[in-house]
């Protein structure tokens, strides 16, 4: 059954400029969205440096409420313009919006000095808003599609490391003892991982000749392990990128589904027609 979408026609401009991003005015008003997220996360790394944010103080208050005010206008419009508000409300980036807009009222609302502190911490909260820019980068979705589909590989491999450091955590325990620092297996096991990763913190090194064979094989075994999950994610991004997943340009404007093929017409959650 198709549902009619009644909505008057501001509602319905107003939905593709705010929810999608393939006409003119999407993509402008998406820019100008990211280019405040962005900027609302550089005023909150400003503001934590003491003598900046004592000389600039008002600068900062007038800017962080021109954003705060602007996110608050969005996030009105966003439920306003959907028919099904509570599909964005309780959604992610829903609750996200709404976390990250919450600080800068409480902040004013809410006075004495006892709180000041809380309420300080409180408004690091807006670097949530980062979060929103994924929304708009297309590319994300066949990442996060080929990232779902090399899990199962991904955690077989990982397995099969931490095999390989257990085995050998537990030779170089044999090998070097409490002499060399390697007092315990599990000690010796946290070396092989750090090892293996190529980070090397040097708390822990071999002092036998076997020893130091062992961690040389295992230094260059790191190497081909690390390029490992690199190509197992990469060849499936290019798989998803061969499907032609859409964009999440089309949001269907009554249950805010935004999973479709680049040329469909109707919903495949609930079936109403999307926008053109």
């Amino acid at each position: 059954m198709k549902i009619t979408d009644d909505r008057p026609a501001w509602k319905k401009r107003l939905y593709e400029i705010i929810y999608e991003a393939d006409t003119p005015m999407g993509k402008l008003f998406d820019i100008v969205l990211l280019v405040l997220i962005v900027f609302s996360v550089v005023l909150v790394m400003l503001e934590s440096i003491t003598h900046v944010h004592a000389e600039y103080y008002w600068e900062f208050f007038i800017a962080e409420w021109c954003i705060t005010i602007f996110f608050t206008i969005e996030y009105i419009a966003r439920i306003l313009v959907i028919k099904r508000p509570k599909s964005y409300i309780f959604s992610f980036y829903g609750i996200v919006d709404l976390l990250s807009t919450l600080p800068s009222y409480l902040g004013f609302f809410i006075g004495g000095k006892n709180l000041f502190f809380a309420i300080r911490a409180l408004r690091l909260l807006r670097v949530f808003r980062v979060l929103k820019i994924t929304r708009y980068v297309g590319e994300s979705n066949k990442l996060v599609i080929a990232l779902k589909n090399s899990k199962a590989k991904i955690l077989v491999f990982l397995f099969a490391v931490f095999i390989i450091c257990i085995i050998t955590g537990t030779l170089m325990h044999l090998i070097e003892g409490k002499g060399g620092g390697f007092d315990n297996i599990p000690i010796s096991i946290y070396w092989c991982i750090v090892t293996l990763t190529t980070v090397g913190f040097g708390d822990i090194a071999p002092i036998t000749p076997l020893g130091r064979l062992l961690a040389s094989l295992l230094m260059i075994v790191g190497y081909g392990i690390i390029a490992v999950p690199t190509g197992i994610v990469g060849a499936e991004y290019s798989r998803a990128t061969d499907k032609s997943i859409a964009d999440n340009t089309q949001v269907c404007p009554h249950c805010n589904e935004g999973k479709h093929l680049s040329k469909a017409e109707f919903c495949h959650n609930c079936g109403n027609k999307l926008n053109e």
